[in-house]
């Protein structure tokens, strides 16, 4: 499956999230796919709005019922390749790794394989 950034050029990706941006000035636009090798459940939706004022672990959770998962089943949100601390406002994650095309995209996996912070 190709990726949100291999289906789109940079000039496409830049004026969806920039559209969005000056329509919902509170939100941030969000990309989440699924890491290669990963045994989860395919994520149905790559794109999302989440609220500038959202934790990090509250975002987590709407991912795991997205992919709906087991309570028993572990989750791992990489942003550029690295954990973040699950207390962390989106605003400030978005601030600190945004792309240059307006988005913030974030990787899921089962195993915590890129190691952390």
């Amino acid at each position: 499956m190709r990726s949100f950034k291999e289906s789109y050029t940079n000039d496409e990706r830049l004026g969806e999230s920039s559209k969005v941006m000056e329509k919902y000035p509170t939100r941030i636009p969000i990309i989440v796919e699924k890491a290669d090798g990963c045994r989860l459940n395919d994520i149905k939706k790559k794109k999302y709005l989440a609220p500038r004022d959202m934790a990090m672990c509250q975002f987590v959770f709407t991912v795991r019922r997205k992919i709906d998962l087991e309570a028993s089943e572990a989750i791992f949100l990489m942003v550029n390749g690295q954990l973040v601390q699950s207390s962390m406002l989106l605003s400030e994650i978005y601030g600190n790794h945004k792309d240059e095309d307006g988005f913030l995209y974030m990787v899921y996996t089962s195993e915590n394989t890129f190691g952390g912070s």
